[in-house]
């Protein structure tokens, strides 16, 4: 009989801006809230400006952490000129989750319409770890983690998720 108790992920959680402190961070406030209430734990918190190489400095780092299973960015996905989450952070994955960007688009579609494609939220795999970047939006975010995160982050979800392989167990 298979184990069907959840699993808690150690989670570092970053909102990518220039414009959001501590006490303006709602999208953030948000998805640590989420995080907590999914019974996973927090491993670090930050905003991080949106130098991409900064970016890619700390996210490194995070990657490089042996007990670290998940990397969330939310924030600096779209278009506009100084977004850069997907220039600073698609260098570093070994593996990309298409389906993720794919599902989020289709599903942002039916709050948003044609602007959905402006979205470029992404997922893959890195060092072992599972990275995602959402939009900052908090409904974005909202939906991002009800419809697709927390769900693929629950280890009694089925027929898969990821919680297997973040920590090198059967799922």
């Amino acid at each position: 009989m298979s184990d069907l108790s959840l699993r808690a992920l150690h989670i570092a959680l970053a909102t990518v801006s220039d414009r959001h402190t501590p006490t303006s961070d709602d999208t953030g406030d948000w998805l640590a809230d989420a995080i907590v209430d999914a019974r996973h734990h927090m491993y670090q918190r930050q905003i991080i400006g949106t130098d991409k190489y900064v970016l890619r400095a700390v996210v490194s780092r995070w990657l490089a952490e042996p007990k670290l299973n998940v990397v969330l960015l939310n924030g600096s996905t779209g278009f506009a000129e100084h977004n850069c989450v997907p220039e600073a952070i698609m260098p570093l994955l070994d593996q990309t989750i298409d389906g993720f960007g794919e599902l989020f688009r289709q599903l942002s579609w039916n709050d948003i319409g044609s602007s959905a494609l402006q979205s470029r939220a992404f997922a893959g795999l890195a060092n072992n770890k599972l990275v995602l970047a959402i939009p900052g939006s908090k409904s974005a975010a909202e939906l991002a983690w009800r419809e697709l995160i927390q769900p693929q982050l629950d280890s009694r979800q089925g027929p898969c998720n990821f919680v297997g392989r973040l920590l090198g167990k059967p799922s």
